[in-house]
């Protein structure tokens, strides 16, 4: 679990009595959008890692964002473009977990080390043996050699980096070389070796890359110096590298050297956009635990993070609830054993803000506490000490939330509760519309919003089966009469406001089957009309008129709009079929299977009409071709 981590999903574990719990929030076995929502607020817009969880606490993908935020919502949007495997993943996970860091750089560093450590089923890049880091190393000789390589060894060399891009990374050691005149050979240079005269110089040496420390044209002391300028420039302190390169571009410019000067140029580039260190991998720092605390009044925070070999491999965070006047020494204390027991953590050094250990308690050989103050193991610990501050201020966020403010649903929701004088809260709301074209094939729909929200699996849509003629009217009265009758048959509920599609009459005729059942005084009733966007109240002339912006008017705008949708969705089809049953199923022994496989076939019924009786017959047989023609000729 992060530093800092968002278990995006979970409900509170309880874990060593009643002192320590985790900050887990998970209802259910997969994620939803729902659940991501509620969430999503406290998420970080800063560059971290993340990690998709299961159940039972594998880690199933690990990834990189420049804004967490931004990366995380991509999962949880709008899944129809979405790869097959990103939906298994969200579907299999339980939690999301994340670590934010100072840089994308070092959230893509953390992410590759991270995914070599635990090998996550649904990452597929970075698995392979090969590092995609590499480092500078000034090795540990005589004349020592600088190169490029993926694997430090804990040999007594340098190394500087992690870096990403080899080409930028072999580029600017190219330049150190001919800047410096280093030796590339792998000669054994003993003090002994150089006395005999074993060695000769080499074609490096004629071709002025190398200064032939071998046969003692260069003291060791003067190559010393060269590699000290080194170290300064991959440190970051070439200012006055650079001051040497701009004259000496200035120079060949002035000469009329133009191709030198271009060189140079280049030159310069390298060292401006040159970066050297990283937080999240540093080989400068061996095996360590680093260990951060932050605290109010009724809880603690604790954040870990397990560094080995220079870099992060894990991340946690833990919550320790305050039982007694604990103070933060006591708290630490008690985290550091915890953690480094659950994580057979054996380092020695400790990286801690400050010194929990108590006045008379007996210095562990096992233990070395370090509070740095400047150099990168202080890095770390402000990593760390970021990641624990805002976990706390997120849990402050979400308590906040959870007793104070409204969600945006009970929000619209109490506004239409106002905005329509009603007595209960409108959790259940539907609306209807009807639909023909010139009297034919009349329809009707009802589409219901729970807590705001379409509930899709609830709509319903009718057929007319009294009503002959345009007549609206009558239609809305005998659809509503269907629909309420059914729900009080069933048993089901009444919802809390019915919203009719329509002005003064097709909400009076609403209310006569309203009035009819005799749950007029169970349900409020309104109609809008489409003009002015006007609501109308039953027995009640004068319509009201809601503010254009407000959020209750364009919750009744969306229900309205929605069986508008719905209902000329399903007319749309009626006529369809109607279509197909009137013209080619009147053919006896032709259905409907058979009917509209000709459409498909031929395009049109235009088409089917004209088509010859061999075309007919490689569609729908012989017997089914000579029922078709037969009947078109007759109607010649």
């Amino acid at each position: 679990m992060p530093p800092f981590s968002t278990i995006i999903a979970c409900s509170n574990r309880q874990e060593i009595a009643s002192l320590l719990h985790l900050n887990y929030l998970c209802t259910s076995n997969s994620m939803t959008n729902e659940q991501f929502k509620v969430f999503s607020p406290t998420i970080p817009s800063d560059p971290g890692i993340y990690k998709f969880v299961d159940t039972e606490g594998v880690i199933l993908y690990v990834g990189k964002a420049k804004n967490l935020k931004n990366r995380l919502s991509s999962y949880f949007g709008d899944r129809k473009y979405q790869l097959a495997k990103t939906k298994a993943l969200v579907r299999n996970a339980s939690h999301i977990e994340f670590t934010i860091v100072e840089t994308e750089y070092d959230a893509l560093l953390l992410e590759n080390t991270l995914i070599k450590k635990h090998q996550p089923r649904y990452n597929v890049m970075l698995k392979d043996e090969k590092s995609p880091l590499i480092y500078i190393c000034i090795k540990s000789e005589r004349f020592p050699r600088v190169f490029l390589t993926r694997k430090p060894v804990r040999d007594g060399s340098t190394y500087f980096g992690p870096y990403l891009q080899k080409f930028r990374v072999e580029q600017i050691t190219e330049l150190i070389r001919k800047l410096f005149q280093l030796r590339t050979c792998s000669l054994h240079l003993s003090v002994e070796n150089i006395d005999r005269k074993k060695f000769k110089p080499c074609l490096e040496y004629h071709i002025k890359n190398c200064a032939a420390p071998c046969v003692a044209f260069e003291t060791e002391e003067a190559y010393n110096k060269k590699v000290e300028q080194i170290k300064n420039i991959l440190k970051g302190n070439f200012a006055a590298v650079k001051t040497h390169l701009k004259e000496e571009m200035m120079r060949a410019a002035e000469e009329m050297r133009f191709e030198h000067a271009h060189a140079l140029k280049e030159k310069l580039s390298l060292f401006e956009d040159y970066q050297g260190k990283s937080t999240v991998v540093n080989p400068a720092v061996s095996d360590v635990d680093v260990f951060s605390i932050a605290d109010d009044d009724k809880e603690a925070i604790v954040n870990y993070l397990k560094v080995i070999n220079g870099a992060i491999i894990h991340t946690y965070t833990l919550t320790l609830t305050k039982n007694l006047d604990e103070d933060r020494e006591t708290l630490l204390l008690y985290a550091v054993q915890h953690l480094r027991e659950r994580f057979n953590s054996i380092t020695k050094e400790i990286i801690v803000p400050f010194d929990p250990s108590p006045e008379d308690a007996p210095v562990s050989a096992e233990w070395m506490f370090t509070v740095p103050k400047i150099g990168d193991k202080k890095k770390l610990l402000d990593l760390s000490e970021k990641n624990v501050q805002y976990h706390l201020l997120q849990k402050k966020r979400q308590a906040a939330n959870a007793t104070g403010k409204q969600t945006a649903a009970e929000r619209i929701l109490r506004t239409l509760q106002s905005d329509l004088n009603m007595d209960r809260v409108p959790l259940w709301l539907e609306c209807f519309d009807n639909s023909n074209l010139h009297g034919t094939n009349p329809v009707s729909s009802c589409v219901v919003f729970r807590n705001a929200k379409p509930a899709k699996r609830d709509y319903r849509h009718f057929n007319v089966k009294t009503v002959e003629g345009p007549n609206d009217f009558a239609t809305m009265e005998e659809v509503v009469f269907r629909r309420y009758k059914r729900l009080i048959s069933e048993g089901g509920g009444l919802p809390q406001l019915i919203i009719i599609d329509g002005g003064k009459g097709q909400l009076g005729a609403a209310m006569k089957s309203i009035r009819a059942l005799g749950i007029e005084k169970e349900v409020t009733v309104v109609g809008i009309a489409k003009r002015l966007e006007e609501i109308y109240f039953p027995d009640d002339p004068v319509p009201a008129h809601i503010n254009k912006k407000s959020e209750s008017l364009k919750l009744i705008q969306q229900a309205r709009d929605e069986a508008h949708r719905f209902g000329l969705t399903f007319h749309r089809n009626q006529r369809s079929r109607n279509f197909l049953r009137t013209e080619l199923t009147e053919i006896s022994g032709i259905g409907e299977k058979i009917a509209e496989k000709l459409l498909q076939h031929f395009g049109s019924l235009v088409r089917v009409r004209e088509a010859s009786r061999e075309d007919l017959e490689t569609v729908a047989g012989k017997a089914v071709a000579d029922k078709i023609r037969r009947y078109f000729d007759e109607e010649k």
